[in-house]
């Protein structure tokens, strides 16, 4: 299968380094048509797929991805709708449009999915939301799955959601990594070497979300699971709530998704 790339930022740097660890395409049937800013040039150095100039060299990609900036989506889909063929499989990473207004740029026969990824789709770990077209025959929609779920767990949602969702999903990662420094300020406060602090909370997180999903407790449980009377996980949680640090992240999600 050929599977092509229009945009190689962030989010297309990462969906095609997932994509090759998971060896759902290989170097030689990868596709990348970058922009101006040169991260194709240099992405294709480390990875040696076929880098390409004209859209054109897209007409035998079976699958095309496209992660461009919001302003410019529509108008780069126009551009390329004539080398797309019959039963193409178009999935924008890109937000600003629907699926309805990718669909009336590229006609009927190009089968278009809207997918909001997280970056951990680098290392075969994200969470993607994904809304198909109506029409979309039953065979292209399982092949768009196939090859999503090979960088993460796929969650079909309407159109009305994918905004919020994407903002959960998406900007989240940030707001993650945030806390992550936080807390390993302050264990170099309290005298731990910051490197070993960065291991120690990075393998918490992760088993702490492989608990939530195996066990699907509820936060407040598992929360209440570690909290013992008068301990200091619950004096630890009360200063977090005198922050007000509960406020602070729905603001966050409320804010990013304004």
């Amino acid at each position: 299968m050929n599977i092509g790339f229009i945009g190689a930022g962030h989010m297309g740097s990462a969906m095609i380094e997932g994509l090759l660890k998971a060896e759902v395409v290989t170097t030689e049937n990868l596709f990348v048509k970058g922009g101006s800013s040169g991260t194709a040039e240099l992405l294709q150095e480390k990875f040696g797929f076929q880098l390409i100039k004209e859209y054109e060299a897209l007409e035998n990609c079976q699958v095309i991805f496209i992660a461009t900036g919001a302003k410019i989506v529509l108008e780069i889909l126009k551009q390329a709708a004539p080398h797309m063929s019959k039963d193409t499989i178009l999935i924008s990473v890109a937000t600003g449009h629907t699926v309805e207004e990718a669909q009336a740029v590229l006609g009927k026969e190009v089968h278009v999915v809207h997918a909001i990824p997280n970056t951990p789709v680098s290392v075969n770990a994200g969470m993607i939301g994904a809304v198909f077209a109506n029409e979309m025959p039953v065979a292209s929609k399982n092949e768009a799955v196939r090859i999503l779920e090979s960088l993460g767990k796929v969650e079909e949602v309407s159109e009305n959601l994918l905004g919020t969702f994407g903002t959960v999903a998406g900007c989240s990662p940030a707001f993650v990594d945030i806390f992550m420094e936080a807390l390993a300020d302050g264990a170099v406060l309290e005298g731990m070497p910051r490197a070993l602090s960065y291991e120690i909370i990075a393998q918490m997180m992760l088993g702490s979300a492989k608990l939530a999903i195996e066990t699907k407790k509820h936060p407040g449980e598992l929360k209440d699971g570690v909290t013992s009377p008068g301990g200091s996980t619950i004096k630890g949680v009360t200063a977090l709530e005198k922050n007000g640090f509960r406020y602070a992240v729905i603001d966050a999600v409320k804010q990013a998704n304004s």
